[in-house]
Protein backbone atom coordinates (compact mmCIF):
# COMPACT_ATOMS: atom_id res chain seq x y z
CA UNK A 1 0.00 0.00 0.00
CA UNK A 2 1.35 3.61 -0.61
CA UNK A 3 -1.03 5.73 1.21
CA UNK A 4 -1.26 9.53 -0.09
CA UNK A 5 -3.22 10.73 3.26
CA UNK A 6 -2.40 9.60 7.09
CA UNK A 7 -4.35 10.65 10.27
CA UNK A 8 -2.37 11.48 13.09
CA UNK A 9 -4.95 10.65 15.97
CA UNK A 10 -4.59 10.36 20.42
CA UNK A 11 -4.70 6.80 21.66
CA UNK A 12 -5.88 3.51 20.26
CA UNK A 13 -7.44 4.76 16.91
CA UNK A 14 -6.65 2.40 14.97
CA UNK A 15 -8.81 0.08 17.19
CA UNK A 16 -11.69 2.46 16.15
CA UNK A 17 -11.64 1.65 12.72
CA UNK A 18 -11.28 -1.68 13.52
CA UNK A 19 -14.27 -1.29 15.47
CA UNK A 20 -16.14 0.24 12.69
CA UNK A 21 -15.47 -2.81 10.34
CA UNK A 22 -11.98 -2.07 8.58
CA UNK A 23 -9.38 -4.50 9.24
CA UNK A 24 -5.99 -2.92 8.78
CA UNK A 25 -3.80 -4.46 5.67
CA UNK A 26 -0.49 -3.90 8.37
CA UNK A 27 0.71 -2.77 10.72
CA UNK A 28 4.49 -1.09 10.87
CA UNK A 29 6.66 0.76 12.75
CA UNK A 30 9.61 2.74 10.67
CA UNK A 31 13.06 3.19 11.92
CA UNK A 32 14.03 7.11 11.26
CA UNK A 33 17.43 9.27 11.68
CA UNK A 34 15.18 10.39 14.74
CA UNK A 35 14.47 7.25 16.16
CA UNK A 36 11.58 4.42 15.29
CA UNK A 37 8.33 5.69 14.40
CA UNK A 38 4.90 5.31 16.52
CA UNK A 39 2.89 2.21 14.83
CA UNK A 40 1.41 3.03 11.49
CA UNK A 41 -1.47 1.00 10.26
CA UNK A 42 -2.63 1.04 6.91
CA UNK A 43 -6.37 0.47 6.03
CA UNK A 44 -8.44 1.09 2.93
CA UNK A 45 -12.25 1.31 2.88
CA UNK A 46 -13.53 2.24 -1.24
CA UNK A 47 -10.12 2.12 -2.94
CA UNK A 48 -8.81 4.70 -0.86
CA UNK A 49 -6.14 3.65 0.86
CA UNK A 50 -5.40 5.80 4.48
CA UNK A 51 -2.66 5.53 7.33
CA UNK A 52 -3.17 5.85 10.95
CA UNK A 53 -0.79 6.53 13.73
CA UNK A 54 -1.69 7.43 17.26
CA UNK A 55 0.62 9.69 19.19
CA UNK A 56 0.38 9.04 22.84
CA UNK A 57 -0.27 5.30 22.68
CA UNK A 58 -1.77 1.93 21.02
CA UNK A 59 -3.96 0.67 24.12
CA UNK A 60 -3.36 3.62 26.45
CA UNK A 61 -2.07 7.20 27.08
CA UNK A 62 1.68 6.05 27.68
CA UNK A 63 3.18 9.20 26.18
CA UNK A 64 2.63 12.26 27.07
CA UNK A 65 2.85 15.17 24.93
CA UNK A 66 6.65 17.02 25.88
CA UNK A 67 8.03 12.95 24.88
CA UNK A 68 6.47 12.60 21.91
CA UNK A 69 8.78 12.36 18.61
CA UNK A 70 6.92 14.10 15.43
CA UNK A 71 9.91 14.05 13.65
CA UNK A 72 10.41 10.30 13.86
CA UNK A 73 6.41 10.21 12.80
CA UNK A 74 6.03 12.88 9.86
CA UNK A 75 9.43 10.99 8.22
CA UNK A 76 7.87 7.42 8.39
CA UNK A 77 4.61 9.16 6.83
CA UNK A 78 6.61 11.25 4.15
CA UNK A 79 8.89 8.15 3.65
CA UNK A 80 5.86 5.76 2.81
CA UNK A 81 4.45 8.35 0.03
CA UNK A 82 2.03 10.47 2.27
CA UNK A 83 1.36 13.83 1.07
CA UNK A 84 -1.50 14.90 3.13
CA UNK A 85 -1.87 14.72 7.02
CA UNK A 86 -4.98 15.21 9.24
CA UNK A 87 -4.24 15.47 12.85
CA UNK A 88 -7.36 14.87 14.96
CA UNK A 89 -6.25 16.77 18.81
CA UNK A 90 -8.18 17.29 21.86
CA UNK A 91 -7.50 20.51 23.55
CA UNK A 92 -8.96 22.99 26.24
CA UNK A 93 -11.36 25.72 25.45
CA UNK A 94 -10.41 29.36 26.16
CA UNK A 95 -14.00 30.78 25.13
CA UNK A 96 -17.57 29.71 26.59
CA UNK A 97 -18.76 29.47 23.00
CA UNK A 98 -16.59 26.39 22.68
CA UNK A 99 -18.19 24.33 24.34
CA UNK A 100 -16.93 20.20 25.57
CA UNK A 101 -18.07 18.23 22.64
CA UNK A 102 -17.78 20.62 20.13
CA UNK A 103 -15.42 20.43 16.98
CA UNK A 104 -13.37 23.14 16.00
CA UNK A 105 -11.27 23.26 12.63
CA UNK A 106 -8.53 25.78 13.59
CA UNK A 107 -6.76 28.49 11.51
CA UNK A 108 -3.99 29.86 13.45
CA UNK A 109 -1.54 28.65 16.36
CA UNK A 110 0.39 30.61 18.50
CA UNK A 111 3.05 28.93 20.12
CA UNK A 112 3.54 29.24 24.00
CA UNK A 113 5.36 25.97 24.75
CA UNK A 114 9.25 25.18 25.73
CA UNK A 115 8.98 21.58 23.71
CA UNK A 116 11.20 20.88 20.86
CA UNK A 117 12.78 20.28 18.48
CA UNK A 118 10.98 22.35 16.28
CA UNK A 119 12.99 21.71 13.03
CA UNK A 120 14.55 19.35 10.96
CA UNK A 121 16.89 21.76 9.51
CA UNK A 122 19.66 21.94 13.03
CA UNK A 123 22.66 23.42 11.95
CA UNK A 124 21.57 24.60 8.35
CA UNK A 125 20.19 27.51 7.42
CA UNK A 126 17.06 26.13 5.98
CA UNK A 127 13.74 26.65 6.96
CA UNK A 128 13.44 30.25 7.20
CA UNK A 129 9.17 29.63 5.32
CA UNK A 130 6.20 31.60 6.56
CA UNK A 131 3.74 30.15 7.94
CA UNK A 132 0.10 32.06 6.74
CA UNK A 133 -1.97 30.15 6.11
CA UNK A 134 -0.32 27.91 8.49
CA UNK A 135 -2.79 24.99 7.89
CA UNK A 136 -3.20 23.97 4.22
CA UNK A 137 -5.89 26.46 2.65
CA UNK A 138 -7.36 23.03 0.31
CA UNK A 139 -7.53 20.70 3.46
CA UNK A 140 -9.21 23.21 5.09
CA UNK A 141 -11.57 24.15 2.78
CA UNK A 142 -12.53 20.60 2.13
CA UNK A 143 -12.57 19.77 5.93
CA UNK A 144 -14.88 22.37 6.46
CA UNK A 145 -17.53 21.48 3.85
CA UNK A 146 -17.29 17.58 4.79
CA UNK A 147 -18.00 18.64 7.90
CA UNK A 148 -21.46 20.26 6.70
CA UNK A 149 -24.30 18.47 8.45
CA UNK A 150 -22.41 16.73 11.00
CA UNK A 151 -24.52 15.88 14.51
CA UNK A 152 -22.62 18.25 16.33
CA UNK A 153 -21.17 22.00 16.57
CA UNK A 154 -18.61 22.98 14.51
CA UNK A 155 -16.67 25.88 14.56
CA UNK A 156 -15.37 27.36 11.56
CA UNK A 157 -12.31 29.24 13.12
CA UNK A 158 -9.61 28.60 16.40
CA UNK A 159 -6.44 30.09 17.28
CA UNK A 160 -4.66 27.13 19.45
CA UNK A 161 -2.47 28.25 22.16
CA UNK A 162 0.51 25.47 22.22
CA UNK A 163 1.82 24.52 25.39
CA UNK A 164 4.05 22.10 26.67
CA UNK A 165 2.83 19.85 29.25
CA UNK A 166 2.18 17.31 30.70
CA UNK A 167 1.03 19.73 33.50
CA UNK A 168 -2.45 21.52 32.57
CA UNK A 169 -2.01 25.36 32.34
CA UNK A 170 -2.79 27.87 35.53
CA UNK A 171 -5.51 29.90 35.57
CA UNK A 172 -3.51 33.07 35.35
CA UNK A 173 -1.68 31.51 32.18
CA UNK A 174 -5.43 30.71 30.80
CA UNK A 175 -6.34 34.56 31.38
CA UNK A 176 -2.62 35.57 29.51
CA UNK A 177 -3.67 33.21 26.81
CA UNK A 178 -7.46 34.71 26.30
CA UNK A 179 -5.77 38.34 25.97
CA UNK A 180 -3.37 37.34 23.66
CA UNK A 181 -6.49 36.05 21.34
CA UNK A 182 -6.47 32.75 21.73
CA UNK A 183 -9.53 30.18 21.55
CA UNK A 184 -8.20 26.78 22.21
CA UNK A 185 -5.40 25.33 24.19
CA UNK A 186 -2.90 22.21 23.79
CA UNK A 187 -0.29 20.19 24.02
CA UNK A 188 0.06 18.46 20.25
CA UNK A 189 -0.17 20.61 17.16
CA UNK A 190 3.17 22.56 18.27
CA UNK A 191 5.50 21.49 16.91
CA UNK A 192 3.66 18.51 14.90
CA UNK A 193 2.44 21.56 12.04
CA UNK A 194 5.43 23.74 11.75
CA UNK A 195 7.45 20.17 11.24
CA UNK A 196 5.08 19.11 8.87
CA UNK A 197 5.13 22.26 6.79
CA UNK A 198 9.32 21.71 6.59
CA UNK A 199 8.41 18.45 5.02
CA UNK A 200 6.31 20.08 2.45
CA UNK A 201 3.38 18.16 3.54
CA UNK A 202 -0.55 19.54 3.59
CA UNK A 203 -1.42 19.54 7.03
CA UNK A 204 -4.94 20.14 8.94
CA UNK A 205 -6.36 19.66 12.08
CA UNK A 206 -9.87 18.48 13.39
CA UNK A 207 -10.18 19.03 17.31
CA UNK A 208 -12.64 18.64 19.40
CA UNK A 209 -13.27 20.75 23.08
CA UNK A 210 -12.59 18.24 25.55
CA UNK A 211 -12.86 20.67 29.02
CA UNK A 212 -12.87 24.50 29.47
CA UNK A 213 -9.28 25.96 30.58
CA UNK A 214 -8.34 26.58 34.64
CA UNK A 215 -10.50 29.14 35.54
CA UNK A 216 -12.77 30.11 32.70
CA UNK A 217 -15.77 28.26 34.89
CA UNK A 218 -15.82 27.38 38.66
CA UNK A 219 -14.92 24.25 39.33
CA UNK A 220 -13.80 22.49 42.85
CA UNK A 221 -11.18 20.16 42.54
CA UNK A 222 -11.81 16.47 42.64
CA UNK A 223 -9.32 14.10 42.60
CA UNK A 224 -9.16 10.73 41.28
CA UNK A 225 -11.38 11.63 38.13
CA UNK A 226 -10.56 12.46 34.79
CA UNK A 227 -8.96 16.31 34.90
CA UNK A 228 -9.96 16.46 38.75
CA UNK A 229 -13.25 18.08 37.94
CA UNK A 230 -12.22 20.48 35.44
CA UNK A 231 -15.02 18.97 33.34
CA UNK A 232 -18.62 18.25 34.76
CA UNK A 233 -20.22 14.18 33.95
CA UNK A 234 -22.13 15.92 31.49
CA UNK A 235 -19.42 17.22 29.68
CA UNK A 236 -17.46 13.75 29.67
CA UNK A 237 -20.48 12.61 28.40
CA UNK A 238 -20.62 15.19 25.27
CA UNK A 239 -16.46 14.38 24.69
CA UNK A 240 -17.59 10.69 24.88
CA UNK A 241 -19.90 10.84 22.02
CA UNK A 242 -17.53 12.17 20.04
CA UNK A 243 -15.14 10.32 20.14
CA UNK A 244 -17.37 7.42 19.89
CA UNK A 245 -17.70 8.87 16.17
CA UNK A 246 -14.46 9.41 15.45
CA UNK A 247 -14.26 7.07 12.60
CA UNK A 248 -17.34 7.45 11.27
CA UNK A 249 -16.59 11.84 11.12
CA UNK A 250 -13.37 10.80 9.76
CA UNK A 251 -14.43 8.31 7.09
CA UNK A 252 -16.62 10.93 6.04
CA UNK A 253 -13.50 13.45 5.71
CA UNK A 254 -11.15 11.60 4.17
CA UNK A 255 -12.73 11.63 0.62
CA UNK A 256 -12.70 15.30 0.26
CA UNK A 257 -9.84 15.54 1.61
CA UNK A 258 -7.95 12.99 -0.96
CA UNK A 259 -9.56 14.72 -3.97
CA UNK A 260 -7.66 18.42 -3.32
CA UNK A 261 -5.45 19.26 -5.90
CA UNK A 262 -2.60 20.36 -4.17
CA UNK A 263 -2.24 23.71 -6.08
CA UNK A 264 -1.69 25.53 -2.46
CA UNK A 265 1.73 26.39 -1.39
CA UNK A 266 2.51 23.80 0.81
CA UNK A 267 4.53 21.66 -1.90
CA UNK A 268 6.54 24.48 -2.36
CA UNK A 269 7.51 25.92 0.98
CA UNK A 270 10.90 25.26 0.52
CA UNK A 271 11.04 26.17 -3.35
CA UNK A 272 13.90 28.80 -2.17
CA UNK A 273 15.94 26.84 -0.78
CA UNK A 274 15.72 24.47 -4.14
CA UNK A 275 16.54 27.49 -6.55
CA UNK A 276 19.32 28.55 -4.70
CA UNK A 277 20.88 24.84 -4.57
CA UNK A 278 20.99 23.86 -1.21
CA UNK A 279 18.62 21.57 -1.27
CA UNK A 280 18.58 18.41 -3.63
CA UNK A 281 15.59 16.24 -5.80
CA UNK A 282 15.98 13.57 -2.48
CA UNK A 283 13.72 14.87 0.21
CA UNK A 284 15.93 12.92 2.74
CA UNK A 285 19.37 14.49 1.63
CA UNK A 286 17.51 17.53 3.02
CA UNK A 287 17.03 16.50 7.16
CA UNK A 288 19.36 13.46 7.49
Amino acid sequence: MKPEIAVIARVGAHKAFEAAGLEPEKTEVYPTPYGDSRPVHFFRREGLEFAVLSRHGEAGYDLSAPFLNPRANLYALKSLGVAKVLAWVAPGSLRREMAPGDLVVPRDVLDEGKGGPQTFFKGVGWGFIRHNPLFCPELREALLKALAGAPFTVHGHGVYVATTGPRLETAAEIRKFRLLGGDLVGQTLAPEVFLARELELCYTALTYVVNYGEGLVDRPYQPGVLFEGLATPDEIQKVAAVEAAFPELILRILPALAATARQCPCPRLLERYRLRGDLGPDWRSWVK
